[in-house]
């Protein structure tokens, strides 16, 4: 399985495959071309008062995983993470983001779900 995280703002490479955008509201400045994205599964993206806790600097990368994790656990989210699991086992998947630090953010957490 291949799973990858970028930036959506890095132009698209043929090592892709299929392209995610993991974020709840679309990036800023980019048109839907430039991006190409494949899927946008909005309901596995981190809740508000969750995104809000972490980007406020109230805790920890590894508590905010914790609580992510909880959040994908909800029904919804977790079948979207089943259908996700199954691109994965096609081919690669490139989970993008707007947020500047890509590696502590819920992008990876999703990552190393896919992965595991």
């Amino acid at each position: 399985m291949t799973v990858r995280v970028r930036r959506v703002y890095d132009p698209p490479e043929p090592e892709d495959g299929v392209r995610v955008l993991v974020d709840r509201l679309w990036p800023r400045g980019l048109s839907k071309d430039a991006a190409r994205i494949d899927e946008w599964p909005k309901a596995l993206t981190p809740s508000t008062e969750l995104r809000r806790w972490y980007h406020a600097g109230e805790g920890s990368y590894e508590e905010f995983g914790g609580r992510y994790e909880a959040e994908l656990a909800e029904p919804e989210a977790a079948q979207l993470l089943h259908t996700l699991r199954n691109l994965v086992r096609m081919g690669p998947v490139t989970l993008v983001t707007a947020v500047r630090s890509p590696q502590e953010s819920h992008a990876a957490v999703l990552a190393r779900l896919l992965d595991s």
